[in-house]
């Protein structure tokens, strides 16, 4: 069996990446060890991003997260102002919604319920 169980980023300041991703995204702290500079958070089916503290972090990689509902959740967080760089729409990858971490990371969010809609809509030929 192989399975992917943690990601390591870079973030330049761990106190901030950690509250954004346990506040927006609504992962929890699986630990933190304050002389490596290393905060784990993890999501409901225990993958863990390590946020790893860098001064010279740069946002080098997008993050995927599937939700219940993408339209509810960007409801959801636009109520509370977090921006978002593209609201539930059509994107290259399908339907979802993108925002971005403090650092610059694109973090994407979709549902299957939207995604399985969108695919059935793009394999409807044109009337």
């Amino acid at each position: 069996m192989v399975r992917f169980d943690h990601l390591a980023i870079d973030v330049c300041d761990r106190a901030v990446a950690r509250d954004w991703y346990v506040s927006v995204l609504g992962l929890e702290v699986e630990f933190e060890i304050d002389a490596t500079g290393v905060t784990a958070v993890r999501d409901d089916h225990e993958f863990t991003i390590f946020l790893v503290e860098r001064a010279d972090a740069r946002p080098e990689c997008g993050l995927t997260f599937q939700v219940d509902d993408v339209d509810a959740f960007h409801a959801a967080l636009a109520r509370r102002g977090i921006a978002f760089e593209r609201p539930p729409q059509v994107n290259v990858w399908g339907y979802g919604a993108e925002l971005r971490d403090p650092d610059g990371h694109l973090v994407m969010r979709w549902d299957e319920r939207s995604m399985k809609a969108h695919e059935r809509e793009a394999a409807q030929p044109p009337t």
